[in-house]
């Protein structure tokens, strides 16, 4: 995995466009590279000129490059309000349609879509829009199939309804390129309830089952509450056992139903993830992270984390440093 080509993400802004749609993007991204401990991911800003672009939010952002440069990134997403048009539209949709000639798969985000639509790209596509934009989309284009779904995929196509369904659309993208673990930790580190897919209205958000601890059954739920309570000092299988007040057989059961792991596996994981983001997030040697995380030495500490993540802690935190601008100093927080 750590060979795989990087995936390029381009942003076309306009003036006016919505703040909210690029971060909710953007920082998604931003989390997958750091998890994964890869760069799987790259972004870059576009405008038509080099001129600085204004939000909504009256932020103004200097783009990396002209769109006439873009170099066939391989997604482009439009972020606009409705009424954004190119100052040139010739030279502006040529563009947009010489990419999409060449490979790049074209989105729009929230009012992206109009000017999205606007170039001749979405012919034959259907359009997830914003209900605030539904009424202005279907009179300015009757022949195009509004939906009022989060978001809508095809292959070469992709649209999202606002700045939750951007997100959305990010952990989509992180899940098909760095699998459902890292979409799932992406959105629980911003406390993003998880990813809303295809066939979800905007009315209506649901999430991804048994991919959090909420959705597990209770008696696991229950157990995985006391395996939390006890990283520092560790507690046995069968003394969780009597807490949620079941036997230990069944706990072992409803565990690999629920998680394909057994419970002591289980425990095991949820104290490497801890000792990770001490790892990560503090200064804190490997002596003192072993201690909090239930270890009395760091031997077997260090091993586990190697089974876990496939470096050793040193390592890890050498790692992520590359992250910072001064060494071991936090990683800006989500």
């Amino acid at each position: 995995m750590n060979d795989m080509k990087i995936q390029s993400i381009g942003f076309l802004i306009f003036d006016g466009f919505p703040m909210a749609c690029l971060t909710s993007m953007i920082e998604p991204l931003r989390a997958s590279n750091e998890i994964s401990g890869q760069v799987a991911f790259s972004w870059t800003l576009y405008a038509e000129t080099m001129d600085k672009v204004r939000s909504s939010a009256g932020v103004s952002f200097e783009p990396d490059m002209a769109l006439g440069q873009a170099e066939r990134p391989d997604h482009l997403f439009l972020l606009s309000p409705p009424m954004a048009q190119f100052s040139n539209p010739k030279a502006g949709y040529g563009a947009l349609r010489t990419l999409g000639r060449h490979g790049t798969i074209l989105g729009g985000v929230s009012g992206g879509v109009f000017p999205l639509v606007r170039s001749g790209v979405m012919a034959g596509q259907v359009v997830s829009v914003h209900w605030c934009y539904e009424a202005a989309f279907r009179s300015e284009f009757p022949e195009v199939e509004a939906s009022d779904q989060v978001i809508e995929v095809s292959q070469r196509r992709h649209t999202a309804s606002g700045a939750a369904a951007a997100f959305d659309l990010s952990l989509r993208l992180i899940e098909t390129r760095l699998g459902a673990d890292v979409a799932t930790e992406v959105a629980c580190w911003f406390q993003h309830p998880l990813m809303r897919g295809e066939g979800v209205r905007q009315s209506i958000p649901t999430y991804r089952q048994s991919s959090t601890d909420a959705t597990l059954p209770p008696v696991v739920a229950k157990a995985v509450a006391v395996f939390a309570a006890n990283l520092t000092e560790p507690i046995s299988v069968a003394d969780v056992a009597d807490e949620v007040g079941v036997s230990a057989r069944q706990i072992e059961r409803s565990f690999k139903k629920a998680t394909g792991q057994s419970p002591s596996h289980y425990y095991r994981s949820m104290r490497m993830k801890a000792a990770r983001q001490l790892v990560m997030y503090s200064k804190d040697s490997m002596a003192q992270i072993a201690l909090q995380v239930g270890y009395g030495s760091t031997t077997p500490m260090v091993q586990h984390y190697k089974d876990a993540f496939g470096l050793s802690p040193q390592e890890d935190r050498r790692r992520i440093n590359l992250y910072r601008v001064q060494d071991n100093s936090p990683v800006p927080s989500v």
